[in-house]
Formats: C-alpha cells, structure tokens, sequence
C-alpha cells in the first residue's frame, strides 16, 4: 500500500529591503526642521541658564546640529521599532564592509582629488558664504575640522545612503538611485556655499562616490569612512596651504 505523499511547504517569501516606504522618508524630511529647531533650542537654554559666554557662533550652532540630528535619528529608530520591530543599525546597513578599510580612505582621498580638479575646471567662485564665517579662528576650524570628519559624515551618511539610497535603488535601479539619494545631499549643501550651482553641482558628484560605496560593499559603514576621509582630505590641504577654506566640503 503506497503511503500519501507529503506536501511540500512552500518556500518562505523573500524578505524585502528596504521594508520602509515613501511614506517614511515624508515623514523623516517632515520631522527634520522640528528636530533641528528643537536641538537648537536645548543648546540655547542650556547657554542662558549656565551662562556660558559664546564668543563664535559655531560654538552653538555645531552642538545644536548635532543634537538635532540626534532627536532626528532617534524618532527614525522609535518608527523602525514600533512600526516594523526592526533595529536602527542593521536596518541602515551599517555592517561590516566587504573592503578593507585603506581601501574606503584610498576611495575617499581620491574623489576629494577628483572634486578639488573639478573645481579647477570650473572655476568655481571664491564667494563670501556662510561657512567662511566660522573661520574667523583656529578654535573654530578645529571644531569644524572634528565634528567634519567623525559626526558629520555619520549623520549624512545615515540619512542619504542609509535610509533614502536603498529605497531609490529599489525603484530606480543602481545608477538611478545613487543619483536620487546624491541630489538632495547636494542641494543640502548650497545654502552654505552662497546657493553656488558650481558648488551644488561638485557635491552632489561627490554624493554619488559614497552612494557608489555604499552601493558596491553593501555597507553604510564604509561609505561613512570614504567621507571622514574625502573631509580630511580638504582639512589636510587647509593646513598645508594655510588659505581660505577649501571651495568644496
């Protein structure tokens, strides 16, 4: 007598990444100015109750970023739990890099080379922005030269090819989608370059090396570690030379 057959399970549905929507970066882009403006609130406060004297402006605009970008992530991390039961880092794809890590700096120093010519060939303007007026002092460009190349990158990292660049590449393919995520990381930057196109236009290619790290080693990680060194990169020259800020950061 033949025994019945036994059904065969069918296979587990592929899981999907990114899990987040369009709807989420909405609502990311939405929680961005109230995070910052409440960041900059905290800072302030805590500068009039303790009254700490601040001679530089950088001195409460560096902490209230920073503390901004941490109210910011921070609700990202609540959503992911909550909505998705998932946890913030592994879901950003910060992971261990399929490349050794002289390798991401290499990539770095090399696209802040590539960036630096580029200027050249478009003769970028020497125009009066925003960020030459935190270098009115050694103090301040050491601060900018500290939160440039450790919190900086992170932030930026996490925000554009962490959490946007997996979602674009998903609708738009690879170059598609590395191309989404770089555009609105070069337009973030504009405001502090005068609204210079030429400037606007050399970071976003410069958003388009790290979204091709992030893309290629499948780490946001190692796409952090290219830009902490494309930043150093300009600090380096900075020092060297010892003239104005580097055109592009």
């Amino acid at each position: 007598m033949m025994e019945p057959e036994t059904a065969t399970p069918p296979p587990a549905p592929e899981e999907r990444y990114p899990f987040w929507g369009y709807g989420d970066v909405l609502l990311f882009i939405g929680l961005a100015f109230p995070s910052l403006l409440a960041g900059a609130l905290v800072v302030k406060t805590v500068v009039v109750l303790l009254r700490i004297p601040v001679h530089n402006r950088i001195f409460e605009i560096l902490p209230a970023q920073f503390g901004g970008y941490a109210i910011l992530f921070g609700l990202l991390a609540l959503l992911f739990r909550w909505q998705y039961g998932r946890r913030f880092w592994p879901s950003l794809g910060w992971t261990p890099p399929s490349l050794p890590p002289s390798r991401m700096v290499l990539a770095g120093v090399g696209l802040a080379v590539a960036v630096a010519l580029g200027s050249m060939a478009l003769r970028t303007p020497d125009i009066n922005s925003p960020m030459k007026e935190f270098l009115a002092s050694r103090t301040s460009v050491l601060l900018l030269a500290i939160f440039g190349t450790t919190l900086g990158p992170l932030c930026e990292e996490l925000a554009f090819r962490g959490f946007m660049q997996p979602l674009f590449v998903r609708s738009a393919g690879p170059a598609g989608g590395i191309l989404l995520a770089a555009l609105p990381f070069g337009l973030l930057h504009l405001q502090q370059y005068g609204w210079s196109w030429r400037h606007g236009l050399l970071i976003t290619l410069a958003g388009v090396g790290f979204g091709w790290m992030r893309h290629r080693t499948g780490s946001t990680r190692a796409a952090v570690v290219m830009h902490m060194a494309y930043n150093c990169t300009f600090f380096v020259g900075l020092v060297v030379q010892q003239k104005d800020f580097p055109r592009t950061w």
